[in-house]
């Protein structure tokens, strides 16, 4: 770990914002931190430690979260931060805290508490920025201390070298070490480890018992599934020979009903086979009834066909006399044809002559075609006039067109000017429109601006009315929770002082005779201690305890959650006021009416726009239009003139034309129909004729092949001539009678049908009957069976089970002895502890030898040679063994105790200590380097050349890359030590100037 910038604002004694290079500081391998008493050297280290973990060392965490943290310096409206910049485990990291405060409210007068908040980022070397890891305190302090290997206090211990800490340790007794090592190096893991042993020795002996009970609980499940024919062993759990006992009865159980299993077998097989029997006799009766049905069936179906015969024969006699019909059948079609045909000319000649005058009804063909050709011709001669009477009529209409148009543009130039004589009106009212809708959208605008802020505001007044009264609720509950913890741990104190006072008559319970005892030692117990009334026993404590936990942990979780309502409470007041929340909601109410009537007034402005533009457009149309009917009036005048002398012109062509007729075109009207009906007649007698002389070689075609096909006349062979419906009805009945022949006396040709039919009517009930008595015996054979084999197979199941119960308790019994064993050892209660030493305390004390091996190589340099740490596992009276620690002295050779060292030589033999601690706890915690150390005090103590050589040893760290910081009053140090990080202090606050660093 290397230490690369510190930023610390508003804290501890600093007002304002204050920064510490380490790079710089580091580079010459040691560096001074000095300032006089209650600058803040201290608080320097502090702001290092929160930024890691939160929290500063010892009682100066004191005061909730760290409010007390914050300088009496800062400006109210600074926030008070720490921000640390350093590289672990190859990341390169920078940490940012900040504590909480309580700062002035925005409005209104008091103050808010603003929660702590925690920021951790890392730098990406190849994109050259920082990015975002996590805001989340919990997952900051376990990134971190995943990341350090090692606890706050151990950092405290290893980076923040406490030189006063460690001279009382040096000097302190057995307990106090193993109290500061236990902490140093987390042995509770060990402590965890004998109270697990106790635990499974406890779990392995109700193993052992409720193996038993197991065992015989298999047994009556036996004697369940077995009935009559197994015998329980009279016999206890725990009692001797109960496992073979059982394994016994169970052996002649399962015999016994193998037995009955194979007689079930016996029974099965013989039900089985008469069920076979009976099934076959009912397929041979159904066979047989069916053959006797079916033949009885064939009789009947031949009985009706032969009532049926002579309709078949007469059908037959029809279907001959009609496939000869078929040979006439194409000269009926076309004589039938032929007639139709004339029949419709006849028709159309008497049609067209009807109109025709009476000199030309009874002319033939070619009379009428002549008289059309005449009546033609003359029809040829009306086209000049047709076109001249056209002319006219388009002339006569186009005169009147002109006088409608002309009333037409005198009513359009009367209307545009009454319209434009009231524009001005109309403008001015649609312009005042549109001013006033505007100005309702201005203000609709001004208005759902502050509509957002008012709900907000009222939103906040009524949570705050209803926090308040969750805060009351809150407060209440965290004070009865608060009664009740204060009773719960009463009484849980209570019962522990009652045990301590009957411990002795515990202890005793446990004694047995020629055993040592587990306080004095000895195998002898003469008067044992008796349990008096009312003894208070470990469990009735344990529970008094659990009750205590529980009920603190409901009131840490009701101050919790009183703390969470205040909090809500204070962000509800700070947004809402202290308006009443009535009030505010009137006022939202009445600005959200204003609001709804300004946008409704509003609303109309684009309409008000479009009816203004479609005001102005009409008045320009009608400005063209008044022009336009002018221009028109002026060019008639000259048209109607023209008009007037072609339309004489032609009135005197036409009157010669029309003769007596009124027109031209009535006279070309009635040549044209003249033309059409003369024509028309003349086709129709044509065709008349034609059609009269195709029926008459008809009727010989016809005539001649009804003699062919053996028909007296024509008329008879249509009679028998049959139509598709008729032929294919008449041709399916023949069918279907001759397949029903066919195969009525296929069934009465078949062997087992005539056999069937000579024998008795089959009784299929009887049958039936016996294959129904055949399958309940077989049911009950199954069932009998199944019984069976369910019971060998339970016996069978349950005497493995219990056979495996007894294979197991087998290595249980050895496991319980192995871990009794065990526990007694890791307790320091066995005969095999030498030492009387419990495993926590062995760890202790390898791990102070270890220390002691590491300070002893500094210790060597600072002491010329002369001291060497080592330590003692003697037994100190009644206190812990294997934690003693003395000094041995290269002069003497003799070995005595840390507390006879001088002032210099404690300080400089903590020192060692210090710095070798910090190495095992290094390796401890995974191996985490290390890179930046401080060293707090204790150099005034030290003569001169002693001094070099501390320092010597503290520069020598350098070789590993290590910078050290010293914490020092020393003003010798200030010479020799030319990196430095002085700490001014000042009536507005301290503050850290930096010097002697590159």
């Amino acid at each position: 770990m290397r230490l690369h910038r510190l930023d610390i604002t508003a804290f501890g004694p600093f007002g304002g914002t204050q920064s510490v290079d380490f790079d710089a500081l580091s580079a010459a391998g040691l560096f001074l931190l000095h300032g006089p008493t209650g600058a803040g050297k201290t608080s320097v280290l502090d702001a290092v430690c929160y930024a890691l973990y939160g929290s500063v060392p010892g009682t100066r965490q004191s005061g909730g979260q760290g409010m007390n943290l914050r300088s009496d310096h800062a400006a109210p409206a600074t926030r008070s931060e720490v921000t640390l910049d350093l590289t672990v485990a190859g990341r390169r990291l920078e940490i940012t805290r900040q504590p909480p405060w309580e700062r002035p409210k925005k409005r209104g007068s008091g103050t808010t508490l603003d929660k702590a908040g925690t920021w951790l980022r890392e730098y990406d070397a190849r994109a050259g920025a920082w990015k975002d890891l996590s805001r989340s305190h919990q997952e900051i302090g376990e990134e971190i201390t995943q990341l350090l290997g090692m606890s706050r206090e151990q950092f405290c211990q290893v980076v923040l070298l406490p030189q006063g800490d460690f001279a009382r340790f040096l000097r302190a007794d057995a307990e106090a070490r193993g109290k500061l090592l236990g902490r140093l190096f987390d042995t509770r893991r060990f402590a965890e480890v004998e109270k697990r042993l106790a635990e499974r020795r406890r779990a392995t002996e109700t193993r052992v018992r409720d193996g038993d009970a197991e065992l015989l609980a298999d047994a009556h499940r036996m004697q369940q599934a077995a009935g009559d024919a197994m015998e329980l062993p009279a016999l206890a759990p725990g009692d001797p020979g109960l496992a073979d006992a059982v394994l016994t009865a169970a052996a002649v159980a399962r015999s016994t009903a193998r037995e009955q299993l194979t007689a079930a077998h016996s029974r099965l097989a013989a039900a089985e086979s008469a069920r076979a029997v009976a099934d076959r006799a009912l397929r041979d009766v159904r066979e047989l009834a069916r053959l006797q049905h079916r033949f009885g069936e064939a009789r009947e179906r031949a009985r009706r066909l032969q009532e049926r015969a002579d309709a078949h024969r007469q059908a037959q006699q029809r279907m001959e006399r009609s496939r000869k019909a078929e040979a006439v059948a194409p000269a009926l079609d076309l004589r039938e044809s032929a007639d139709a045909e004339h029949r419709r000319a006849a028709a159309e000649e008497l049609r067209a002559r009807t109109p025709l005058p009476d000199h030309l009804a009874d002319a033939g063909a070619a009379g009428l075609a002549a008289a059309a050709r005449r009546a033609a011709e003359e029809l040829g001669g009306l086209d000049a006039a047709r076109r001249a009477e056209q002319r006219l009529a388009r002339l006569v209409a186009e005169r009147a067109d002109l006088d409608r148009q002309e009333r037409a543009d005198e009513d359009v130039r009367e209307e545009a000017e009454a319209w434009l004589a009231e524009w001005d009106t109309l403008r001015t009212g649609l312009q005042n429109g549109v001013d006033a809708a505007q100005q309702a959208a201005t203000r609709a605008e001004q208005l759902a601006v502050q509509r957002e802020p008012a709900r907000r505001r009222l939103t906040a007044a009524r949570q705050r009315d209803r926090l308040a009264l969750d805060c009351d609720e809150a407060q209440r509950q965290a004070l009865a929770s608060a009664e009740h913890a204060v009773g719960a741990r009463a009484h849980w104190l209570d019962l522990k002082e009652q045990r301590l006072t009957g411990i002795a008559a515990e202890l005793a319970a446990s004694l047995s005779e020629g055993e040592p005892c587990a306080v004095c030692g000895s195998p002898e117990h003469p008067a044992p201690a008796r349990k008096f009334a009312g003894h208070v026993d470990r469990d009735a404590e344990e529970r008094a305890l659990a009750a205590h936990q529980r009920a603190e942990e409901r009131r840490m979780e009701d101050e919790r959650r009183l703390g969470a309502v205040r909090e809500a409470l204070a962000a509800a007041t700070a947004e809402a006021g202290d308006a009443p929340a009535g009030r505010l909601a009137a006022e939202a109410e009445q600005l959200e009416r204003e609001y709804a009537q300004t946008r409704e007034a509003a609303s109309g402005l684009h309409a008000a726009q479009e009816e203004l533009r479609r005001a102005e457009h009409e008045r320009e149309r009608r400005v063209a239009v008044r022009q336009e009917a002018a221009v028109r009036a002026a060019s008639r005048v000259g048209h109607r003139e023209r008009l007037d002398r072609e339309k004489a012109g032609l009135e005197e062509e036409l009157a010669r034309a029309r003769g007596a007729l009124d027109s031209v075109a009535a006279r070309a009207s009635q040549l044209e129909r003249q033309v059409a009906l003369l024509t028309d007649a003349a086709d129709r007698a044509r065709t008349a004729q034609d059609t009269a002389q195709r029926l008459k070689a008809a009727d010989s075609r016809l005539a001649d092949a009804a003699f062919r096909a053996g028909f007296d006349t024509p008329q008879a062979a249509a009679v028998a001539l049959l139509g598709d419906t008729a032929h294919r009805e008449l041709q399916h009945r023949l069918d279907a009678w001759h397949a029903e022949e066919a195969t009525v006396r296929a069934v009465l040709a078949e062997a087992d049908t005539a056999v069937a039919a000579q024998a008795p009517p089959a009784d299929v009930t009887a049958a039936e009957h016996g294959l129904a008595e055949a399958d309940r015996r077989l049911r009950d054979a199954v069932s009998a069976r199944d019984a069976a084999a369910r019971r060998c197979a339970e016996l069978d199941r349950l005497s493995a089970h219990a056979a495996a119960s007894v294979r197991r308790l087998g290595p249980l019994r050895e496991e319980h002895d192995r871990i009794a064993r065990m526990a007694g050892l890791a307790a320091g209660t066995s005969a095999d502890n030498e030492r009387k030493m419990r495993l926590e305390s062995y760890v202790l004390a390898a791990r102070l030898e270890q220390v002691a091996a590491a300070a002893t190589a500094r210790l060597q340099r600072m002491s010329s040679g002369r001291y060497t740490l080592v330590h003692s596992d003697d037994r100190t009276g009644r206190g812990r063994s294997g934690l003693g620690l003395h000094v041995v002295d290269a002069w003497t050779g003799r070995e005595r105790d840390t507390a006879t060292l001088s002032g210099g030589e404690t300080f400089f033999a903590s020192l060692a200590l210090a710095l070798g601690l910090a190495d095992v706890v290094t390796d401890e915690a995974g191996g985490v380097r290390l890179d930046t150390l401080f060293i707090d005090e204790g150099f005034g103590s030290l003569d001169d050349q002693t001094l070099d050589e501390v320092l010597d040893v503290l520069d020598s760290l350098r070789e590993r890359d290590r910078s050290v910081g010293i914490v020092s009053h020393v003003a010798d140090l200030r010479r020799r030590i030319h990196a430095q990080l002085e700490v001014v202090k000042d009536r507005t606050g301290s503050v850290l100037r930096q010097s002697g660093a590159r």
